[in-house]
């Protein structure tokens, strides 16, 4: 089962994604997302794969099982997935209907992911589900602000850029508590729009 809108919205971008993305974004986030995907380690999940474009910042030789709501960005994906040294299995699979069983994984990480997810709070409690007691999330998140006039603009953005792809806006950080997670580390990377967030799940 998938959203079917949010599927299609994926699904349409998917061939223009990358550029979207833009190449001089993902040179900038670099050092950040692989210093952060430096801690994947045990079984591991990662959300929205998309088209890849986070696959060079793995650590080599892990196994990684990797969902995304849409087919289109996981076939644009496969180049990049048999480029990794170790073993990526991508999977269609929607956040808010994941078919893992309870306390699956060792650790789960996103990327540029809960900006998008419909329902941000019952996402992360799905993967909150998934993951073994103690196990951890690591997250490379873009986020609303809470400075002026930052938050005034990402509000106005988000009436926009909603339609086409994420919400600007969203209050992360919060949703990651209200899930049940215990955050154990929050590191801005630029101003506190794009920022790092370490959680655990209590055991």
């Amino acid at each position: 089962m998938a959203d079917a809108a949010t599927q299609a919205k994926w699904d349409k971008l998917a061939p223009r994604f990358d550029t979207m993305a833009s190449a001089g974004a993902e040179k900038r986030w670099a050092p950040d997302k692989s210093r952060l995907f430096s801690e994947m380690e045990g079984k591991v999940l990662f959300l929205a794969l998309g088209t890849g474009l986070d696959i060079p910042f793995f650590p080599r030789g892990l196994s990684i099982t990797a969902i995304d709501i849409s087919p289109k960005m996981i076939e644009l994906a496969q180049d990049r997935i048999a480029a990794y040294d170790g073993t990526i299995e991508a999977q269609v699979m929607d956040v808010h209907y994941m078919h893992f069983a309870d306390d699956s994984f060792d650790m789960v990480v996103t990327s540029c992911t809960f900006c998008s997810v419909p329902r941000p709070v019952e996402g992360l409690k799905a993967l909150h589900r998934v993951l073994k007691p103690g196990g951890k999330l690591l997250m490379f998140e873009h986020t609303g602000s809470r400075w002026y006039p930052f938050r005034y603009m990402m509000n106005l953005m988000t009436l926009i850029t909603r339609r086409i792809g994420p919400d600007m806006n969203r209050p992360t950080v919060a949703n990651v508590r209200a899930a049940g997670f215990r955050i154990t580390e929050v590191c801005n990377v630029f101003l506190d729009v794009v920022k790092t967030i370490k959680a655990v799940k209590p055991a």
